[in-house]
């Protein structure tokens, strides 16, 4: 009789999700409002906390804030009784880069220095073409331990680059892009200004090692092997990259690196009958701190990124804090997490998947929220939207879900564009849901665009759509319901 009633109850829960609204979700959901929303995004987005830079002053004022209001809630601290895990970092220092070919010192605006690493004195590698990169110019080189140089596509990223990321794996100690067109050269050297001064990251670097890459012009790679610029392009069109001489290349790297703390802040609420199952729910709190050029208002607040994120979080415990004191408690365990770091390449997050504090076998999925209160000028007209990114890429029962559970509630347009896996942006690649994903852990990224206040002082409160931003939470909140109360588990049928 127990499983009979069991299966009829699992039935109707069913019918209730996907054929019409759960009124318990739709109660707990009417709990995230604008105005709770905009009361704390005008906390977490003031100049008080000086842009949130990782390891800053800001940073740590915005995470003793969060670590406050989860307690505030009745939220576990799951870090040995804290809200805190902390992450060390290591920072190095701006960077003083010689580069030489032969006898031939290069100039430093001959190259764009775009990584990390020390050395003592100066080193000497053997420089090798690699074409373009592909995976057949280098299946005819060996690459460990080398310099290697690839002629880099138009537009292309430095990063978070495929072919240089193949290269490294490969074993390639130094990496040369050069890129074909003078205004591209000029792109990435306004990039470099973001990555020349101090850079964290999780590991110590050691001596020799360079990660990221050197970029020059293809008329400076040509001068490398004694050549030209079209020689190289033609001998990598054919196929011929091998047939290029190699050469030498002398380098030195000098970098201060110190530690860095900081801090992921969690909070947890305990699940019923399937608590061992952890449903998890991120938003990134840092942002990029002070700018060190300009005039006037130089306080990057970080409204939209990422403190619309952060704050919906926030309302999205509240509701399934007051849900469970209600005894509508989620069946599985949630975990609501804001990460430090992702500004400096997701640290955070990154750290929080090789140090979990829940298994990771054991967690169904991350739900992350990275830029949800403004338009991008795509939409500048639309009806109310979100981008979706990443719900069919490791889970099609996850896509099911959140599409079936968008119309049953919300009825937001879900825009696709930047989950297209060849999209030159790699949105995928850019957020914290990135580090779960990585380990097999089906993912929803939620995001609303670039628009011209991204990474600016002006990304301010008074620019964000409140009611589009508790929309967007809301939804969030109810496909977190949905996972976290549904009879299975989701499937991972993709890979």
């Amino acid at each position: 009789m127990k499983r009979i009633f069991i299966g009829i109850h699992a039935l109707i829960l069913c019918t209730i999700s996907f054929g019409q609204p759960n009124p318990d979700a739709q109660k707990y959901a009417a709990t995230i409002t604008q105005q709770d929303l905009k009361e704390n995004l005008t906390i977490i987005a003031s100049d008080a906390m000086e842009g949130r830079e990782t390891g800053k002053r800001g940073q740590k004022m915005a995470a003793a804030f969060l670590a406050a209001y989860f307690e505030d809630l009745g939220l576990k601290g799951p870090v040995s009784g804290s809200y805190y895990q902390p992450v060390p970092l290591f920072s190095t220092g701006a960077s003083i880069v010689t580069l030489k070919v032969g006898t031939t010192a290069l100039t430093t605006d001959e190259f764009i220095f775009l990584g990390s690493g020390q050395t003592v004195g100066e080193m000497t590698l053997p420089l090798v073409f690699g074409g373009k990169g592909s995976e057949a110019e280098l299946e005819k080189l060996d690459v460990n331990g080398k310099a290697v140089l690839v002629l880099l596509e138009a537009n292309a990223s430095i990063m978070n680059n495929p072919v240089l990321t193949k290269l490294r794996e490969k074993g390639a100690k130094l990496i040369f892009g050069a890129v074909e067109k003078k205004e591209e050269y000029t792109r990435l050297s306004g990039m470099a200004r973001r990555f020349m001064g101090e850079r964290l990251g999780l590991k110590k670097p050691e001596s020799g090692n360079i990660s990221g890459a050197i970029v020059i012009t293809a008329e400076t790679a040509g001068k490398f092997f004694n050549s030209t610029a079209d020689k190289l392009k033609k001998a990598a069109e054919s196929k011929k990259a091998d047939k290029v001489k190699p050469t030498s290349i002398s380098y030195s790297i000098n970098q201060t690196v110190s530690e860095v703390r900081s801090e992921n802040i969690l909070g947890f609420l305990e699940g019923t009958d399937k608590k061992d199952e952890v449903v998890v729910i991120t938003a990134h709190y840092d942002h990029i701190g002070i700018s060190a050029r300009g005039e006037g208002d130089k306080i990057n607040n970080g409204a939209d990124d990422d403190g619309s994120g952060t704050v919906g979080v926030l309302a999205i415990a509240k509701a399934f804090v007051q849900a469970k004191k209600e005894g509508k408690g989620p069946r599985r365990s949630i975990l609501f997490m804001t990460v430090t770091g992702e500004e400096k390449g997701l640290l955070g997050s990154e750290y929080y998947s090789e140090h979990p504090i829940f298994p990771l076998d054991k967690t169904v999925v991350d739900l992350n929220i990275d830029m949800i209160g403004r338009r991008d000028p795509a939409h500048k007209d639309s009806a109310p939207y979100v981008y979706v990114i990443g719900s069919d890429r490791l889970s099609s029962e996850l896509h099911t879900l959140s599409e079936t559970t968008n119309k049953t509630y919300s009825n937001l347009v879900f825009d696709y564009l930047y989950n297209a896996e060849d999209h030159p942006d790699r949105i995928y690649y850019r957020s914290d849901h990135w580090n779960f994903a990585k380990k097999n852990i089906p993912i929803i990224f939620y995001f609303d665009g670039v628009h011209e206040d991204y990474h600016r002082p002006s990304d301010e409160v008074d620019k964000i759509e409140f009611d589009l931003l508790a929309l967007r939470t809301k939804n969030v909140f109810h496909t977190a319901w949905e996972i976290a109360n549904r009879e299975n588990r989701l499937v991972v049928d993709k890979k």
